[in-house]
């Protein structure tokens, strides 16, 4: 399994996991809205303030993004490109997850779009062109929260428990560098006597290698689960992921082979 070196020391506790309540939302993201004030307001309505929504069909004018990049020589282990700007996309399916930075609202959003593109959206440039309902899950109990993170020299979303809820019914989850993602993943359910469960969630891996389709070689590449499951004591992701030349492959992720680069975002709900 490919590996990557990050600058910074290696924390000691590799996941990172808080039992929370995930409650099926349905959530109306309204026209003219940049795509963070949408998700923001449309989980608010809900009586949710974190969250995870599957933005499946939302049109964006304009869709801005960036896509990974390699390491721009600074120490970081891998970066993000140039922005480009589409001036009207729609995403194909896409996943966010709604956290808090800096004490305000911070949406972390990797999507699929029309033209078989992909990549990490801006959300405070990316501006909702049509009303759309889309769905997702509002949580009580934990919260993603931005923090500094010595290991990569990034800021990245890490779970926090808020409050207790009546009922833990998922896992916010988050994963450090260099460990195969399906196995930690299978590994967390089985240590939470979670034995079936789907998987939502976005991140990123050192390489992607798949069960048939082409791989792909950059060593840091951009991911989105469009369909994961924990089952019989295995996970099975099937992706989309996005190298750095944009070249942009789907399919089931071989197990023991997909190292985390830099981060995953996974929350696992109970079936």
């Amino acid at each position: 399994m490919q590996q990557i070196t990050h600058p910074g020391p290696t924390a000691p506790t590799r996941a990172d996991v808080v039992a929370c309540h995930a409650e099926p939302v349905r959530v109306q993201l309204r026209a003219g809205q940049t795509l963070t004030r949408a998700i923001i307001e449309g989980l608010a309505e809900v009586g949710s303030s974190a969250g995870y929504l599957r933005l499946d069909g939302v049109r964006l004018a304009p869709l801005r993004y960036v896509m990974p990049a390699p390491a721009p020589g600074d120490g970081h282990a891998a970066w993000y490109s140039q922005t480009y700007d589409l001036p009207d996309t729609r995403i194909q399916q896409g996943g966010a997850h709604l956290g808090q930075r800096d004490g305000q609202p911070f949406v972390h959003c990797h999507a699929l779009w029309h033209d078989q593109g992909m990549g990490h959206v801006l959300c405070d440039e990316s501006v909702l062109a049509e009303d759309v309902t889309v769905q997702g899950w509002g949580l009580t109990g934990a919260g993603l929260v931005a923090q500094p993170d010595a290991e990569t020299q990034f800021t990245l979303f890490r779970p926090h428990a808020a409050g207790a809820p009546k009922q833990c019914t998922a896992l916010l989850i988050t994963l450090r560098p260099n460990q195969d993602i399906g196995s930690a993943l299978r590994n967390i359910a089985r240590d939470h006597q979670m034995a079936g469960a789907c998987v939502e969630g976005i991140g990123s891996l050192v390489g992607t290698v798949f069960e048939a389709a082409p791989g792909l070689d950059s060593y840091a590449t951009e991911l989105l689960i469009l369909n994961g499951v924990v089952r019989d004591g295995a996970c099975r992701l099937h992706v989309a992921s996005v190298g750095f030349d944009g070249s942009v492959q789907q399919g089931v992720l071989r197990v023991g082979r997909n190292a985390v680069c830099v981060t995953a975002e996974v929350l696992m709900i109970a079936n």
